[in-house]
């Protein structure tokens, strides 16, 4: 043994803790003070340093989100007052999106027998309010973006590290989470209802044609050209929560210049691998009191991924992405196949960097 010996002592979540002897001349020994159950074996400063950054980004994630029960501290209530005043309506929303029926009948008739002015009439008297449902909606997608932004501005302050962050303020990781399980349940419930577009576009062809005729019309006070221009950008989207969410976290990152984009992404991918790692672990899914926790907790993970694949240079699937892409998809595929179709295909297709070159083709296979 060289005389200039130091030595680092690592204590690992799930193994015994270990010494790693090393000489100034960077002879590496290892001697476990028990016998260790990570098999570590290396050789080299070089190794020893992998070996020590695994396993603290490893460990980085190994904590219990209290997505149940986690209460804000007196540090947290002012930004988790404003939010929850957000929230409190997101039910309201899906539960109104999910009743949407649409007045495909009513429109039907009246492009049929455009000389009938009483089915003109009642076309117009059915989209009317149903345009003002979709203005509803709207409004609260940029509720929910000032939400989001004044989330961000306290989970990724410094001094403390994402991980510190979401350990510590709990509560407002709670509410995040929210938003990305809202976010993902309004876009699943739009992709499918195809009313939404076809009444929004018929609102705006009859207003268009009313106002070149100077017919006063009932609805345009509630709407005006201003606002059915944005509406019409937002239903455009395929997912147009998601795009909201995105665009904001963008807009966040680019007027907080002071603040390094890491601070935002690892946010992101610690969050992921938090819902991962409850997700895969016995010891914590067992903690899940209500059963709706573990399908919360998948839809979470598939969101913040999304929301990082978008936000981050690279994405989420390129092999230096700090989010374990295979471990999420493996704990995807490991639930029942009806109850997570719909999240395995908001990975294939509303992600940004799936299909790009640097996305392992072990990856794409398994999203196949």
């Amino acid at each position: 043994m060289c005389a200039g010996l130091h030595s680092i002592i690592l204590k690992t979540l799930g193994a015994k803790e270990c010494i790693f002897i090393i000489c100034s001349s960077f002879e590496t020994e290892w001697r476990p003070r028990t016998e260790c159950s990570t098999g570590c074996r290396f050789a080299g400063m070089g190794n020893l340093i992998k070996v020590l950054t695994r396993d603290i980004d490893h460990n980085a994630a190994h904590f219990f989100l209290d997505f149940e029960n986690a209460q804000p501290t007196e540090s947290e209530k002012e930004i988790y007052n404003q939010v929850n005043v957000v929230l409190k309506d997101a039910e309201g929303i899906l539960e109104d999106l999910q009743s949407y029926r649409g007045a495909g009948h009513e429109i039907r008739e009246a492009i049929q027998h455009p000389n009938d002015e009483k089915l003109q009439e009642k076309a117009w008297g059915a989209v009317v309010p149903l345009v003002g449902k979709l203005k509803k909606f709207y409004e609260f997608s940029q509720r929910l973006e000032a939400g989001l932004r004044g989330l961000l501005g306290a989970l990724t302050s410094t001094p403390y590290s994402p991980t510190q962050h979401l350990e510590r303020e709990q509560a407002l990781a709670k509410q995040f989470a929210e938003i990305l399980h809202f976010t993902l349940r309004f876009d699943e419930l739009k992709m499918t209802n195809p009313a939404i577009q076809n009444d929004f576009s018929y609102y705006r062809r009859t207003l268009s044609r009313m106002r070149i005729n100077n017919v006063p019309a009932e609805g345009e006070n509630e709407v005006n050209n201003e606002l059915a221009n944005r509406m019409s950008l937002f239903y455009a989207e395929a997912t147009p929560m998601l795009k909201t969410l995105s665009d904001a976290t963008t807009k966040f990152v680019s007027e907080n210049k002071n603040l390094p984009i890491e601070n935002t992404t690892d946010c992101l991918s610690t969050m992921a691998s938090v819902c991962r790692v409850m997700l895969e672990t016995p010891e914590y899914r067992s903690r899940f009191t209500n059963e709706e926790t573990v399908s919360f907790c998948l839809r979470v993970m598939v969101g913040v991924i999304i929301l990082y694949d978008h936000v981050h240079p690279v994405g989420a699937f390129a092999k230096t992405s700090k989010i374990d892409m295979k471990g999420c998809i493996k704990v995807l595929k490991d639930q029942p196949p009806n109850s997570v179709e719909g999240l395995l295909n908001a990975l294939r297709y509303t992600t940004k960097h799936l299909n790009d070159e640097t996305t392992s083709k072990q990856i794409k296979s398994m999203l196949q």
